[in-house]
């Protein structure tokens, strides 16, 4: 296996669109924060406006995902992102609008193109051999990570250095661009719809809840250590400026991790990785929890960022086992929402705990919870069950023989 495999001019217009598309998304929190600062009440209304960003992309995300067609997924991945576009644009371009109306525009910015990375990364699977498939999603997670990484001091050097609202009209200028990407794409994927065998597209969704939930504490648990990093670094005596850098480096080990993982076939089936590598990640927080230096501490979370990359992928691909071909852009979809939700609920977890323990107390304290969510999902991934469903090939990140899917899915 090798990242050659992956590489051609169809994957890289891929890339091209994905930037397009994963930008705005990733500038959107900080850029509605930076929109309204100086109103009155401008950092509490920008808090607002992240939280109904999320809240749309939460709610939109399954709901349109949930109806993308395979075989013609271009037009709603098209229709989703134009009128992103525009909910960006209208943030950007009335800052001084009344709340309520600047919240619908965030909400529409977040919620019209919330299927995108589902049918992206659907899309994506389709475009490469099913043996580079490991590769493909390692080079996704890696390209995400960096985008990531660029997006905050994108934001903060253009609302600071030329207007308020440039960030955002970098937003939609960019989702429109990806809409005319689009084109240079398939326009959708090969999937028969009767590998569902006329079961409800919810009922499928469902029965993967236990790869949501592990997903989604994967990226709730690292969510909890930045959020709570400022008000760690104060408790150690540590300067809150190297907030930034310690969080660089966090980015760094993800998109590390992430081409690591793409590099060869690992030991183990995936839910046995993803159960190693989660527990791997709460002990590095807990380390950062508990010991005092900043060497530790910057330690602590890049090892905890490479592995919690490998983890998400594993969730990612444990996907393609457990569900349906014609499912798969849905089930992407509806993690992308778990983990926003994972990421919600772990910021008014962090701030309820800040207000009655110290930062390391509620870092453990998010441990424990990840622990225990972790075990709930691992624990129903090996219930028996009935075989059904399309036949499961071999697994080329593992190189394991053919095995049953660890969800089964039931007939009729």
């Amino acid at each position: 296996m090798s990242y050659r495999d992956i590489a051609s001019r169809r994957t890289l217009a891929w890339a091209v669109v994905a930037v397009g598309a994963r930008m705005p998304v990733a500038m959107a929190p900080l850029a509605v924060v930076f929109l309204v600062r100086e109103r009155d009440g401008g950092y509490a209304l920008g808090a607002m406006l992240a939280a109904v960003y999320v809240v749309g992309e939460i709610a939109g995300a399954p709901l349109l995902g949930m109806r993308m067609r395979a075989e013609r997924a271009r037009p709603q991945l098209a229709v989703g992102l134009a009128v992103g576009a525009v909910g960006f644009a209208a943030l950007g371009a009335l800052p001084d609008a009344h709340a309520a109306v600047l919240a619908l525009f965030a909400f529409v910015a977040g919620a019209a193109p919330a299927a995108a990375p589902g049918g992206l990364r659907a899309l994506l699977n389709s475009l490469v051999p099913e043996k580079s498939v490991p590769q493909a999603m390692s080079a996704e997670s890696v390209l995400i990570f960096l985008i990531w990484a660029v997006a905050p001091a994108a934001v903060t050097g253009l609302a600071l250095g030329v207007a308020p609202g440039l960030p955002l009209l970098l937003a939609a200028v960019l989702m429109a661009l990806s809409v005319a990407g689009l084109w240079l794409l398939p326009v959708g994927w090969q999937a028969d719809e009767s590998d569902r065998d006329g079961e409800s597209m919810l009922r499928i969704m469902a029965r993967a809840w236990p790869v949501y939930v592990t997903g989604a504490a994967s990226l709730s648990l690292l969510a909890l250590a930045e959020l709570v990093l400022p008000a760690l670094l104060e408790q150690r005596s540590i300067s809150v400026g190297m907030a930034g850098p310690l969080l660089a480096g966090l980015a760094v080990g993800s998109a590390v991790g992430s081409f690591v993982y793409g590099l060869r076939s690992w030991p183990g089936r995936l839910r046995t990785q993803s159960l190693v590598l989660m527990l791997s990640v709460c002990g590095c927080l807990a380390v950062v929890a508990l010991l005092p230096t900043a060497a530790w501490i910057a330690a602590g979370l890049a090892v905890a960022g490479v592995l919690q990359a490998g983890a998400m992928l594993t969730r990612n691909l444990t996907l393609r086992e457990v569900l349906p071909p014609s499912a798969l852009a849905a089930g992407y979809s509806v993690m992308y929402a778990a983990i926003g939700a994972g990421y919600a609920a772990s910021g008014s977890l962090a701030g309820g705990l800040l207000s009655v323990t110290t930062p390391s107390a509620a870092i453990l304290a998010g441990v424990g919870l990840s622990l225990v969510l972790t075990l709930v999902g691992a624990l129903a991934e090996v219930r028996p069950g009935p075989r059904g469903g399309a036949p499961v090939p071999p697994l080329p990140e593992t190189g394991a023989p053919p095995q049953t899917p660890l969800l089964k899915r039931r007939r009729g």
